[in-house]
């Protein structure tokens, strides 16, 4: 095999790898994920593939965005955005997940947190805004979430 086909496999096999990687993360109105995301997609589909513990759970799961950012000093923490009607089955895993993620990545802080969306109040009877996705019960549940992940 020459160097040239070499290098066009390996190109291959990374594009089928990323294309893959792909389905652990969906975005907003189609949005393409930056490098970060596509790191913490692809994490996610490499613990599916060969964690058995994870596998058959991580199946039907994905992230809609990941973060990194700076704590106390030179610490940092990946901050991995996930669907809120998602919540409950990332929640299952979570020990395990959370646990697994900070070894790919090198012992940064990992944490899990909900989209919530804010709806606009509703001039409409017919059409009442549910509670939960008052601006009051989104930032109350953001609290919860994040006191659950630390405490």
């Amino acid at each position: 095999m020459t160097h040239a086909e070499n290098d066009r496999r390996h190109l291959a096999a990374t594009a089928a790898r990323m294309f893959t990687a792909r389905k652990k993360i969906v975005k907003e109105k189609g949005a393409e994920p930056d490098d970060f995301e596509e790191s913490v997609a692809q994490a996610l589909f490499d613990l599916e593939a060969t964690n058995n513990e994870l596998k058959s759970d991580l199946r039907d799961l994905y992230i809609t965005a990941a973060k990194e950012i700076d704590v106390a000093g030179s610490r940092k923490a990946i901050i991995v955005h996930v669907p809120y009607r998602l919540l409950k089955n990332f929640h299952k895993i979570q020990q395990r997940l959370v646990r697994e993620l900070e070894k790919k990545f090198s012992g940064k802080d990992v944490v899990l947190v909900a989209n919530r969306r804010i709806l606009p109040p509703s001039s409409s009877i017919k059409a009442k805004r549910p509670r939960s996705r008052t601006l009051t019960a989104v930032r109350d549940g953001q609290k919860r979430g994040y006191h659950e992940q630390f405490w």
